[in-house]
């Protein structure tokens, strides 16, 4: 396996990063996930514009620009002979003393990895996952803003913890004033049924940016097609007793899509229509941009 390391494939018995390195020591610095579709890389300019905020707002500068990020992560998924992948890109503040001060670290460690994708168990889409609210709550948006997608994960390590110990696939958190925000690796949807704006029309809700969260990409692409397909959204505040009410649940994220929930803590659910068309205009919308991707030619990155 080969991993790229700052400026050069190595293989991954030799991808070493010092123990001084302040992503190691301090969680500082940013990532990216995506997902690799017969060879090409989904929504990629879209994580790498989200790496950019990210990096931004933490005072990071990236080594290289993106199109030189986009050949690494092509020639790391190319040496690894992948077409179906998981790519996780990494950027630390780098090499320093021990202190917090950024400016004790030179230059950044940037990294890729790529790996073969496995595809989540059949029976997690025919019947759902089950989810659990954590006692843990999501950070304080004025401690760490949720549009930083950063290293340190603890909070959201510990929320996975409780959902494991209640026998819990993902956890949901919650914000200091009680309301709906995310998973720990997800962005959550649900369906009510008490009518969308005094009617009777089922609507699809998800907690609102203002909430504490971070803008998911497959997110924003199912509220696009959701609009798009006539089903009303609404974006706002929401409390553990409205999604307890809910006919339908699902998580998603770059890597499980659109994903069913069968249970939150003691309520169950079924997978219903509009989880079901979702999943489906989802999975079209990949079809598309790879197709769209591979008929433009070879590309700069390596694709071939």
């Amino acid at each position: 396996m080969h991993v790229y390391l700052n400026n050069k494939l190595v293989l991954s018995s030799d991808a070493k990063v010092s123990v001084f390195d302040h992503g190691f020591l301090y969680g500082d610095g940013v990532f990216e996930t995506m997902r690799v579709y017969d060879g090409v890389v989904f929504m990629l300019d879209e994580h790498l514009s989200r790496l950019y905020r990210s990096a931004s707002m933490i005072g990071l500068d990236l080594p290289l620009n993106f199109d030189s990020i986009k050949v690494a992560i092509y020639e790391t998924i190319n040496a690894n002979s992948l077409k179906d992948a998981y790519v996780r890109l990494t950027l630390s503040r780098g090499y320093g003393p021990v202190g917090l001060d950024p400016e004790l670290c030179k230059e950044p460690t940037f990294i890729v990895i790529a790996e073969e994708f496995r595809e989540y168990p059949r029976t997690f889409y025919e019947n759902g996952i089950k989810l659990a609210i954590a006692e843990t709550r999501r950070n304080l948006k004025k401690a760490i803003n949720p549009q930083i997608k950063s290293l340190n994960f603890l909070n959201n390590i510990l929320a996975k913890m409780e959902a494991k110990d209640r026998g819990a696939y993902e956890a949901l958190m919650l914000n200091v004033s009680g309301h709906l925000t995310e998973g720990t690796i997800s962005n959550v949807f649900f369906v009510s049924d008490a009518g969308a704006y005094g009617g009777h029309t089922p609507l699809l809700c998800t907690p609102s940016t203002s909430c504490g969260i971070l803008d998911g990409i497959t997110r924003g692409i199912v509220l696009d097609i959701a609009v798009r397909d006539g089903v009303m959204v609404k974006e706002g505040e929401f409390t553990r007793e409205d999604i307890y009410k809910a006919s339908e649940v699902f998580i998603t994220n770059t890597t499980m899509e659109v994903m069913p929930v069968r249970q939150v803590d003691e309520v169950s659910y079924k997978a219903g229509n509009i989880t079901k068309l979702l999943h489906k205009a989802y999975r079209e919308e990949v079809r598309a941009y790879v197709t769209n991707i591979k008929g433009s030619g070879p590309s700069l990155w390596g694709y071939e």
